[in-house]
């Protein structure tokens, strides 16, 4: 798929907002941690990858009805569905100056579309060792689920269906999308909003 960047500038996926709070202590503290255990921009962006989709619990997985929002609030509590640990990786990466944007999904709920679709979220990054961008998708691994780092061929969390009308949205967001936002802030138990809050459509 050819990913369409939202903006032609590259500082406008540089920019701090609210969601990712980049210049929070904690969020500085690790990405300085991750950061000086890395020989190359392409490594850092390998190791932070790795340890949101993998030290970050996804918030359905562990049955939590706690909702996180903040990239700050994602690592303190250390646990969020995927748009909020997309904010998370993103303000990483951004904290060293990585350009890193957002990117969705329209997937099924479950396994058919019997119950319905929502909207996925994962990050795009851009190397300029290699002069492009990736996408990443720190959702967390789980059977049947297995995300990896990859610069030859994209290993996402999930493969769109085509015939139960899955998709990709080829836009690059500057910004986490304002509907994934939405529903984190006008919710309070994440597991009723897993079931019946999300949005379907961007």
């Amino acid at each position: 798929m050819q990913l369409i960047a939202q903006s032609g500038s590259v500082e406008d996926y540089l920019c701090e907002t609210k969601e990712v709070n980049y210049s929070h202590p904690s969020i500085q503290q690790l990405a300085n941690e991750l950061y000086s255990t890395s020989v190359s921009e392409t490594e850092f962006v390998k190791i932070a990858f790795e340890y949101v989709r993998d030290q970050i619990a996804h918030s359905w997985d562990i049955q939590s009805s706690r909702i996180t929002c903040i990239a700050s609030d994602v690592l303190l509590y250390q646990e969020g569905i995927c748009y909020a640990k997309s904010n998370l990786l993103c303000a990483i990466l951004r904290c060293k100056g990585i350009p890193t944007g957002f990117c969705y999904q329209r997937l099924t709920l479950g396994d058919t579309p019997e119950m319905g679709y929502c909207i996925h979220a994962l990050n795009s990054v851009y190397l300029q060792s290699i002069g492009r961008w990736i996408r990443l998708d720190a959702r967390g691994n789980k059977s049947g689920v297995n995300a990896k780092f990859s610069l030859d061929e994209e290993h996402l969390a999930f493969q769109i269906r085509d015939y139960y009308e899955e998709m990709d949205y080829p836009i690059i967001y500057t910004a986490p999308h304002p509907k994934t936002i939405d529903v984190l802030r006008r919710h309070s138990d994440c597991i009723q909003m897993y079931l019946h809050g999300l949005p379907t459509e961007i």
